[in-house]
């Protein structure tokens, strides 16, 4: 096993092989953020989209297996922010200050 897996369970090692990263490190990360916390979860998934675009941008050469890679676990972060922070935020009941639901 590499070093870099060690202590973590067999979903953490899942997680980092997806992400990069743990499921629990990144919503820390996301939910720490300023963007987060002034423009909400689909303005940090478009930021790490167009993060995942330029990591596969040829104009700095051809895109070797670490470039791809990152990019790779870029979108997954992406797409995990889309359905568990975006879909969580629309499940929220909005009302208003009488209490009454919107």
């Amino acid at each position: 096993m590499r070093k870099a897996f060690e202590g973590l369970t067999t979903q953490e090692i899942r997680e980092v092989s997806m992400y990069g990263c743990t499921e629990a490190q990144m919503r820390e990360a996301i939910e720490s953020s300023a963007t987060y916390r002034f423009s909400g979860p689909v303005m940090v998934a478009a930021s790490i989209l167009s993060d995942a675009q330029e990591m596969i941008c040829l104009e700095y050469g051809p895109v070797d297996f670490m470039r791809a890679e990152d990019a790779r676990q870029a979108i997954n972060r992406a797409k995990w922010i889309i359905f568990n922070l975006l879909e969580a935020k629309q499940e929220e009941v909005l009302v208003n200050s009488d209490g009454e639901e919107i």
